[in-house]
């Protein structure tokens, strides 16, 4: 597994990291015993960044993380590196009511956060959705202090325009920017990324297969389980879903003429975009993980590139990225 590293100033991580909410929440039932083999899996294959949130699974995720932790060859389990988004609050029934970004609160977060991890610090930490009611410069700020105490590593960003970015960079040295990238989402090019370059703030980039749906497995007719938050994303209904599925078919028989799957080129292009963007893939199983890491593999020349972007345009998506309440939870898209 090659490596890259986060910034200027955050650590050096895998080509790819592996994205473990699907394990815990939100994409319908997961099997954990499952979840715990793939984890193994990808520290074995050389994958070092985890993600995960406190919000996952209201805690589940991060407990899951710290089983397959526990179980995994020391030499892999020490070469981990976490990275944990907080803030969102929950309800019982798995609702989200808002983000908390107070400095306290941000404590509060890590202390629980690193308790159910069963670690003395958490590698990168930030807040998955900026709070409007608490300047980024206090959060940011909190988290700081906990990279001074030694509870935190590198400060992260999450789903953040272009001048918040610059506002939290002023306050500490900023590791990386999570936020979604793939080739129908791709609204980060026009500022926020080459805001991020200025700075010298990495990408991790989620969504990469945006959710399975150009993965080249989600099938016309298939139908999402009451808890697949999937069933309410704008671009998995009706005839946005027909009119994506044709992006994928496009995209499919570039797939075909060099050998690969869907999922290894719509991976290896965002590999292609730079050396400074880490793609984290949401596999929940094993198979999945292996068709992901295939992506390394894959080199896509300027003609490959140009076929691409022919047979997915930007802006070619039907139907935003979250349904309309999330969105405007996006600081990203003001």
């Amino acid at each position: 597994m090659q490596t890259r590293t986060l910034g200027t100033t955050g650590p050096q991580t895998s080509t790819l990291g592996l994205g473990c909410m699907g394990m815990s929440a939100l994409y319908g039932d997961a099997d954990r015993t499952e979840s715990i083999a793939t984890i193994h899996a990808a520290l074995e294959a050389g994958i070092t960044l985890l993600d995960t949130g406190d919000f996952y699974g209201m805690g589940h995720n991060e407990l899951l993380l710290n089983e397959a932790l526990r179980t995994a060859p020391a030499a892999a389990r020490e070469k981990a590196l976490t990275s944990v988004k907080f803030g969102a609050l929950r309800t019982v029934e798995g609702g989200f009511t808002g983000y908390d970004g107070r400095p306290n609160a941000v404590k509060n977060f890590a202390a629980y956060s690193l308790q159910r991890l069963g670690r003395d610090h958490i590698d990168i930490y930030r807040i998955a959705r900026i709070d409007p009611d608490v300047p980024v410069e206090e959060t940011v700020g909190a988290i700081a202090e906990l990279v001074e105490a030694g509870h935190v590593r590198h400060i992260g960003l999450s789903e953040v325009g272009a001048e918040t970015l610059r506002r939290a960079a002023a306050v500490a040295p900023i590791s990386d920017l999570q936020i979604e990238y793939s080739l129908i989402s791709r609204g980060i090019e026009d500022d926020i990324l080459p805001t991020a370059r200025e700075l010298g703030i990495g990408i991790t980039a989620y969504g990469v297969l945006s959710r399975g749906l150009i993965s080249g497995h989600f099938a016309r007719d298939r139908k999402l389980a009451a808890n697949d938050f999937r069933g309410m994303s704008p671009r998995f209904q009706g005839e946005n879903l027909e009119r994506n599925l044709d992006l994928v078919d496009a995209l499919r028989k570039i797939a075909e003429q060099k050998g690969v799957s869907v999922a290894q080129t719509a991976i290896a292009w965002v590999l292609s975009r730079g050396e400074d963007i880490v793609p984290l893939v949401g596999a929940r199983r094993r198979d999945r993980l292996t068709e992901a890491l295939g992506a390394v593999d894959v080199t896509l020349d300027t003609d490959d590139l140009a076929s691409i972007e022919r047979a997915v345009p930007a802006d070619a998506a039907a139907g935003e990225r979250y349904p309309a309440e999330q969105m405007a939870h996006l600081d990203s898209e003001r």
